[in-house]
């Protein structure tokens, strides 16, 4: 009996048609993400705005700037708080439930921006330590963020629009990148404004997502209540175009740095990340959503996207000293071959989830088992 009612609840989760609370559903997962988006995207254009304010030397003409270290701390610590974020928390909510567990990433997060533009002390090295403090615990809850917004939608959605809905909530990263680059051009003298600004975002999405029911998923497959558009070609396309382009810029890069090709350098370097969003960064977001079993679904999707996390510091705390060390052209040819081992590997290694449902992706209900059960 217990068999016969989890293959009528997956099996009616999986057909049933797109209602109002699938929308609703993407819209709080989406301002969630549109907010860790806005975040981690703005500290980088008020960077220089905090050397002016913090560094500048009296009765100097030049502006001050952020010494080399504290810049690359205040840039990264971020990073560093999302890889712990999105392991303990993907962890967390396999073992508590998704709904609990996500209502408690929102709270540090609004409290921790509010927090951040209120950043205090009586030098500029310790204002920099307490935003620094901040933003770890911000960049925390943003981790958890991560993988409760996928899982989530994963196992709000039907199968015919699972990855569409996941890669909507997706899209909003783009949209807070956007919003970021917006309020920095209008209060960019007012650095305050910027961090507590994503806390009246959070706020809206607030009390609709503290009554978010549990996901019938969890409930059905881990609670055991009843005993749970990622197109591989995208992928491949978006690694293969990252890849060319990176060896576009390295191949005749002293072409590139000539003052009159430096606007074709910025036009090839952008395509990159047209590419980059256009298939890896959407899919590595929703593939890990679909393809691990329901009782660790969360954990695994915080594992994997801690190791984006974990190559984004890598970015922040080395580039500088690769470029240093090897020269720009090298550096954009090791790039290159990094892009080109994650085309091979998204070929031969991750399988394509497209149209299949949750439980058959993950073998945890074979509906022919679950016909044999329910007859004898």
């Amino acid at each position: 009996m217990a068999n016969q009612e989890e293959g009528s609840i997956l099996k009616a989760l999986d057909v049933a048609k797109t209602q109002w609370y699938h929308f609703t559903a993407v819209v709080v997962a989406g301002m969630g993400f549109f907010t860790d988006s806005y975040d981690l995207f703005v500290i980088s254009l008020i960077t220089k705005l905090l050397g002016r304010i913090n560094y500048q030397v009296p009765g100097s003409s030049s502006p001050g700037s952020l010494p080399d270290g504290i810049s690359a701390a205040v840039r990264g610590v971020a990073f560093a708080g999302t890889f712990l974020g999105q392991i303990f928390f993907g962890c967390l909510g396999d073992k508590l439930g998704r709904k609990r567990v996500y209502g408690s990433t929102l709270l540090i997060m609004t409290i921790c921006s509010i927090a951040s533009g209120l950043s205090f002390g009586k030098d500029p090295k310790t204002v920099m330590v307490t935003l620094c403090f901040f933003r770890f615990w911000l960049g925390f809850g943003i981790g958890g963020d991560y993988p409760l917004s996928a899982t989530i939608m994963s196992e709000y959605a039907n199968k015919r629009t699972r990855g569409a809905f996941i890669a909507s909530v997706f899209a909003m990263q783009g949209v807070g990148k956007l919003a970021a680059g917006g309020v920095s051009l209008h209060v960019s003298y007012l650095f305050e404004i910027k961090f507590p600004s994503r806390a009246y975002i959070l706020d809206g999405a607030a009390s609709t997502r503290m009554k978010m029911p549990e996901t019938a998923r969890y409930t059905a497959l881990v609670a055991k209540n009843a005993e749970q558009a990622a197109l591989d070609m995208t992928k491949i396309i978006g690694f293969g175009m990252m890849t060319v382009f990176m060896l576009v810029l390295a191949v005749p890069y002293h072409h590139w740095t000539l003052p009159a090709n430096r606007i074709g350098f910025v036009i090839f370097y952008s395509f990159t990340f047209f590419f980059s969003n256009f298939g890896p960064n959407a899919t590595t977001f929703i593939v890990p959503a679909e393809i691990f079993p329901a009782r660790i679904r969360s954990t695994c999707h915080g594992i994997s996207a801690a190791s984006g996390k974990a190559g984004a510091m890598v970015g922040s705390f080395g580039f500088s000293a690769l470029v240093k060390a090897l020269g720009m052209s090298k550096t954009l040819y090791i790039m290159a071959g990094i892009n080109f081992a994650g085309l091979l590997i998204t070929k031969f290694a991750i399988p394509e989830p497209k149209g299949i449902s949750l439980e058959e992706l993950t073998g945890e209900t074979k509906p022919e088992k679950v016909q044999e059960k329910i007859v004898v």
